[in-house]
């Protein structure tokens, strides 16, 4: 009888331990989902995970900055002389992040990169004429001195790598969506 006792006491422990598990799990979830909730983009930056621009009113050789995702993004509407430059250091072996510049535009006329300095997250300078814009006619980090060419490739440190490139794609022949 008292055997018998013992198999009752021990299911019942079993049954209170579990259940006290899952309801301590179920209020760990409970407690831990706001927390984690907030991990997510805001609703701003979700409404403007996408823009799309359009390129009609810029003109040969002019450079635009827009805004993408709280991030400057610079468009460049390229003149055959500055795609030339592009093309002509496309093999150069002294690149400090090598990449063809076909690799990093759809349309050899628009290049669009994200425009924050790959040092130390500075604008770097050329979107107006009046900019300096280095040796190699792209941009120019007055922070620390890099400098960039015409396809957004790092030529000079201390920069370690190219201006970063984002999605995006064309709609037609003068709008594009990015993101």
């Amino acid at each position: 009888m008292n055997r018998s006792f013992d198999n009752e006491d021990d299911t019942r422990r079993d049954f209170l331990v579990l259940t006290t598990g899952a309801i301590a799990t179920a209020g760990v979830g409970v407690a831990a989902w706001p927390f984690i909730s907030s991990l997510n983009p805001a609703a701003d930056v979700l409404a403007t995970s996408t823009i799309d621009v359009d390129l009609e009113p810029i003109e040969l050789g002019q450079r635009i900055t827009v805004v993408w995702r709280s991030k400057p993004v610079f468009i460049d509407h390229r003149t055959a002389e500055r795609i030339a430059l592009a093309k002509a250091d496309d093999n150069n072996p002294n690149l400090i992040d090598p990449a063809i510049d076909s690799d990093r535009v759809l349309r050899e006329e628009w290049l669009i990169v994200i425009g924050i300095c790959t040092h130390l997250g500075c604008i770097p300078l050329g979107q107006r004429p009046s900019d300096p814009r280095g040796e190699w006619v792209g941009w120019y980090c007055p922070c620390h001195g890099s400098q960039y060419d015409t396809s957004g490739r790092v030529r000079r440190r201390p920069a370690p790598r190219n201006l970063d490139l984002l999605p995006y794609r064309f709609l037609s022949d003068t709008l594009v969506r990015l993101g």
